[in-house]
């Protein structure tokens, strides 16, 4: 069979909704880009995990730092699920971690930000898992199937990660003066970079055009965008605080509420690894990756001795 023949099918089964499996024929730019962006998600939920950790030995009580806990814990969980659906596609774990560490794969840009305040965990839980479930609920849709059924059990954990951020947050916003600055400051500081989060303007986004023929996406980024501000603006309100934004207004002929201008600038200079804390991020990924070395070699050599006794047995 053509290639053409088989990139018509291949289409024709997307098209119907099957899902692509790891078995079936794809084309190679499908694999890449997949290869890309579950690499990149993964990437994403480990360093994630650094500006959330630093807070652990920091937390107010001990019943937050159970959630922070719990909370850093799913996401190792997430990364390690992610790079599991990232080998179905021929790329080893260690091939897509040395990328990361190359600087040749990427990870969100919104984990290149400190962590100020004990109120940042509330606005990270908030805005950026609340930023990460608008844009990974609707990969639970996408076309390749271990990625996508990766998401499900993803998205249901972020969902409570967006919870306890909030919940977090309502508490600082009816506690003292100083508590409510705090939340207002948090909030000021993380809301820009969220919106970020969802990528360049459609105008500018390379890969989204062919990512939404194979349905590896289902929404561009300026829907996302939009439609995670429709939702902010009413869940602040409950926090009585508001959005740095004095562009921020309804329009009504939209039916969705107009934004000030993105610093698109600052964007791209974080993407490129000129962000706050894109070295520091950096370089805790590639020392963890070096201490755990004698980990790594103690499993493999436990995993021949099981082999071994296998095959005499």
């Amino acid at each position: 069979m053509s290639v053409h023949n088989l990139e018509q099918l291949f289409q024709d089964k997307i098209d119907a909704e099957i899902k692509i499996e790891p078995l079936d024929w794809m084309p190679e730019a499908y694999r890449k880009t997949n290869i890309r962006q579950i690499s990149q998600h993964a990437h994403s939920e480990i360093v994630g995990m650094l500006p959330e950790g630093n807070w652990i030995s920091r937390a107010p009580s001990l019943k937050r730092k159970a959630i922070l806990l719990a909370k850093v814990q799913d996401e190792a969980g997430h990364g390690l699920y992610l790079y599991s659906a990232c080998e179905t596609l021929g790329i080893s774990r260690e091939e897509t971690i040395n990328d990361l560490h190359s600087g040749r794969a990427k990870y969100s840009s919104i984990f290149n930000y400190p962590t100020l305040s004990w109120a940042d965990m509330g606005a990270v839980g908030w805005l950026v898992d609340g930023a990460a479930i608008m844009n990974q609920v609707m990969l639970t849709r996408t076309s390749y199937g271990p990625y996508a059924r990766a998401l499900v059990r993803i998205c249901k954990e972020e969902s409570f990660h967006q919870r306890q951020g909030f919940e977090s947050l309502l508490v600082l916003s009816r506690g003292s003066a100083e508590q409510r600055a705090m939340c207002q400051d948090a909030i000021n500081r993380w809301w820009w970079p969220a919106l970020m989060m969802f990528g360049p303007r459609d105008s500018e986004s390379t890969n989204s055009d062919q990512s939404m023929k194979w349905k590896i996406k289902r929404k561009t980024n300026d829907e996302l965008r939009q439609q995670f501000i429709d939702m902010c603006v009413d869940q602040v309100k409950l926090l009585g605080m508001t959005l740095p934004d004095p562009d921020l207004k309804w329009n009504a002929d939209r039916n969705h509420y107009d934004f000030g201008a993105i610093n698109w600038d600052e964007f791209w200079q974080v993407v490129k690894g000129n962000g706050p804390c894109n070295r520091e991020r950096l370089q805790a990924r590639k020392q963890a990756w070096e201490d755990g070395v004698w980990v790594r070699e103690a499993a493999a050599a436990h995993a021949t001795k099981k082999r071994e006794r296998a095959n005499a047995a």
